[in-house]
């Protein structure tokens, strides 16, 4: 905001109506006419005058500038004449940006949103000087009134300093309204022991999300990316935002991945989030290997790490949850006292100690089959394979892990098949493999598997597809269903427009779907 002051003719500052505040910049950085910069005003009997080129009193006279009071005039008793000149105060420059201080780094995940670079540009837009003088009217509703104030210096009586030294923001803020939106703010203001300070430091919060939080607060809105969601989550736990909180974790569930699966149980451990830590369990269980080898691994805390090797259902080899162990202790480099002493007594001793690793084999998760028809035939012109596709659609109402199909083998003898399976969301591939599998001739089904279980959401279909090469003539299903109970998982097929071999609900090739909850 620009500072105006009023210099009378004895060398007297004088503070000027607060409506010049509301100059364009267009205006206040024209230089003041020979005209308009000194006037002389006459001051009647009510209250008076106005300035040299702006807005005059409520009630007064007569000035020479562009408005004079509203009533009045230059009647009364009579004062010398006073000579006032308008000096405005130029806007202090290079105003450091909020876009200067947070990088720009894109959103990660598949879903919609800004970057966390349009996000701060967003809050710095708000903490512009407001141009009108009658703002308040532009807004119908509180909720966009108070959103004016948001990241904003108008009428702040509160200062944040966010961030570790050498990253932090001065942000402004109401007390009033911080108060309304968190009891720890609340406290902190108007409670038995609040405290007056008008900056208050708070080095253990990145300024991304302190923003995010206020923002909520301020407009009712919640924006989150990939970069700031946990530090959003530690904030409103800070701060007591529950929903905030709540809105955090449905982010963190929704974008949980085997990559990520691990970092989030570490974290969502250290929040206190049990459905959370729930839903990463299940992601690296049936997905043990891709959650061992992602990158994020080594980052985890040592106490995450013994709760994932003491895991009797992780579905790995023992060799990947060792390798694994070994990346993150050579990233780490922590041995305890008691683990270095035995790791010398193991290669120089003769009586070797008893190392900490476990010796009897992980149960694993055991698979699941969804079988889809009644029955199964064979006739002498069906099934035949010449490079066709056969395909289904499912869906389910729970989360669940696809490890791979069951497929009918030859009606004619033992025979061996090359399969080639797909599953896809949307067009989007999220798992294929190509392999081989041998028929006795039986009407038993064979399992085809994925290199890596793929996680399927509820409530969205999905779709499988196989393209077999082998003996032409094999067994194929009949009275199919549309809906499956398979324990607490309820499955729903329809058919699929990239069938081309005949494969549908009601008959065909791929019988069973293999999976893991």
């Amino acid at each position: 905001q620009d500072n105006t002051l009023m210099v009378d003719a004895k060398g007297r500052n004088r503070k000027c109506l607060t409506f010049l505040l509301m100059l364009p910049e267009s205006v206040k950085s024209k230089p003041p006419s020979t005209k308009s910069s000194k006037k002389t005003a006459n001051v009647g009997g009510a209250s008076g005058g106005s300035t040299g080129g702006s807005t005059g009193g409520s009630t007064g006279g007569s000035t020479g500038g562009s408005t004079g009071g509203s009533t009045g005039g230059s009647t009364g008793s009579k004062l010398p004449p006073v000579c006032y000149e308008i000096i405005t105060l130029k806007n202090k420059k290079n105003k450091k940006k909020m876009s200067d201080i947070f990088p720009s780094t894109k959103k990660q995940g598949g879903g919609s949103g800004a970057t966390v670079q349009e996000y701060q540009q967003q809050n710095l837009n708000n903490n512009n000087t407001i141009q009108n003088c009658n703002w308040q009217g532009m807004y119908s509703t509180i909720r966009e009134r108070n959103s004016v104030m948001f990241n904003n210096e108008l009428m702040a009586d509160v200062h944040f300093v966010v961030g570790q030294t050498g990253g932090t923001q001065r942000l402004p803020g109401h007390r009033y309204v911080l108060a309304v939106g968190s009891s720890v703010f609340h406290a902190m203001f108007y409670g038995e022991l609040a405290e007056n300070k008008d900056e208050i430091r708070i080095p253990d919060i990145e300024p991304a999300a302190f923003l995010a939080m206020l923002k909520y607060i301020y407009c009712d809105e919640i924006e989150l990316s990939a970069d700031t969601v946990l530090a959003t989550l530690y904030t409103a736990k800070k701060y007591i935002v529950p929903h905030l909180a709540r809105a955090c974790v449905n982010y963190l569930e929704t974008s949980l991945s085997a990559k990520n699966a691990c970092v989030l149980l570490s974290q969502s451990c250290l929040f206190e989030e049990p459905e959370l830590t729930q839903r990463c369990w299940e992601v690296i269980d049936a997905q043990a290997e891709l959650a061992l080898t992602s990158e994020g691994f080594t980052d985890i805390d040592s106490k995450t790490l013994e709760s994932i090797l003491q895991r009797d259902t992780l579905n790995a080899k023992e060799e990947v949850v060792f390798e694994a162990a070994m990346s993150w202790a050579e990233a780490e480099c922590v041995l305890t006292l008691n683990e270095t002493n035995d790791i010398f007594l193991w290669y120089t001793a003769a009586k070797k100690p008893d190392l900490q690793f476990a010796s009897q084999p992980r149960k694993g998760l055991s698979p699941q089959q969804c079988h889809r028809f009644q029955s199964c035939a064979y006739r002498s012109n069906q099934w035949r394979y010449r490079g066709r596709c056969d395909s289904i659609q499912f869906a389910v109402d729970k989360r669940v892990f696809i490890a791979g199909f069951g497929l009918y083998g030859s009606s004619c003898g033992s025979a061996e098949y090359s399969a080639k399976i797909e599953l896809k969301r949307q067009g989007l591939v999220l798992g294929q493999n190509l392999s081989k599998y041998f028929s006795d001739g039986s009407s038993n089904t064979f399992p085809v598997w994925f290199e890596y279980p793929v996680q399927i959401e509820p409530d969205t279909f999905y779709t499988v597809s196989v393209v077999l090469d082998g003996k032409e003539l094999s067994y194929f299903g009949q009275e199919g269903m549309t809906e499956v109970q398979c324990g607490k998982v309820t499955f729903q097929f329809q058919c699929s427009s990239e069938s081309t071999n005949g494969t549908g609900v009601q008959g065909g090739q791929i019988p069973e779907l293999i999976f893991y909850t």
